[in-house]
């Protein structure tokens, strides 16, 4: 489980080190999502974005059934959820804790994610389809959870396999 970081420290460039290269290596890896305890930090930190390119990454039959939308950068320290709804859907789901597999993860329709940002400021964002299922991800790992603790196993799945019986 990741420690909360406190709100006063959040200035120091030891933490601003931390989102930096958070978000670097998010985007290096050109993921949607990234938490500390992945690049080896055990702070309540996550980044989270999802630009209309990556949009287009995925098949048109399926942008409006995942409830696709971009998003613009957001980070959170010592973020909480609240679920808004709480009828779940289910997606394939990779992570780069795990790379080069899927499985269909259960997640909640809607949340709020409330915490503070890079800044120290207090933010609070009610999203939902893909976005809510990307922070609902992140959080899980500052909680040490993976999304093959919640998957439904029967659907998991060697990505390089799926790709190549195209």
């Amino acid at each position: 489980m990741a420690s909360e970081v406190d709100p006063a420290k959040i200035a120091s460039p030891e933490i601003q080190r931390v989102i930096r290269t958070l978000v670097g290596v998010m985007r290096r890896l050109e993921c949607v999502g990234l938490s500390a305890p992945q690049i080896g930090v055990p702070l309540q930190i996550l980044a989270a974005e999802f630009t209309e390119r990556m949009i287009f990454d995925h098949p048109e039959g399926t942008r409006e059934a995942k409830g696709l939308s971009a998003f613009p950068l957001r980070v959170f320290v010592n973020p909480s959820v609240r679920v808004l709804d709480s009828r779940t859907s289910s997606f394939l789901e990779g992570c780069e804790s795990i790379s080069g597999f899927s499985a269909c993860v259960p997640r909640y329709l809607s949340v709020e994610i409330s915490g503070l940002n890079e800044r120290g400021e207090p933010v609070t964002w009610k999203t939902s389809g893909w976005p809510a299922r990307i922070i609902q991800h992140e959080m899980d790992h500052l909680n040490g959870v993976l999304y093959i603790d919640k998957m439904d196993s029967k659907t998991f799945n060697n990505v390089a396999w799926m790709e190549a019986n195209e």
